[in-house]
């Protein structure tokens, strides 16, 4: 079984094996209002711990996502750089990384 994780700054992290899928909580995104813009990492790009891994824009303000692990990108959700909005609609969109 999986659980998961918060951090202090809003982002939460499931571990499942040696996977991990991170994404924004609930409450950052409503913090944020409509979001407009979601920029992601690339697959296979390396992140680190602390350090910021996307960025999430809305029309209120621009927000870091900052990595809870050190690891490489496997894999983001397209979804949310296209249609940005799905971050405030659907709560299991909110993974992006």
């Amino acid at each position: 079984m999986t659980s998961v994780k918060y951090t202090d700054e809003h982002e939460w992290i499931r571990v499942d094996g040696d996977t991990a899928t991170v994404g924004i909580t609930d409450y950052a995104q409503n913090q944020l209002g409509d979001v407009v813009y979601v920029e992601l990492p690339k697959p296979g790009q390396k992140v680190e711990k602390g350090k910021q891994a996307a960025v999430v824009e809305s029309v209120k303000a621009a927000s870091e996502v900052y990595a809870p692990v050190t690891g490489e990108v496997i894999e983001v959700n397209q979804a949310l750089v296209d249609e940005p909005a799905t971050i405030n609609a659907i709560p299991w969109a909110r993974a992006g990384l």
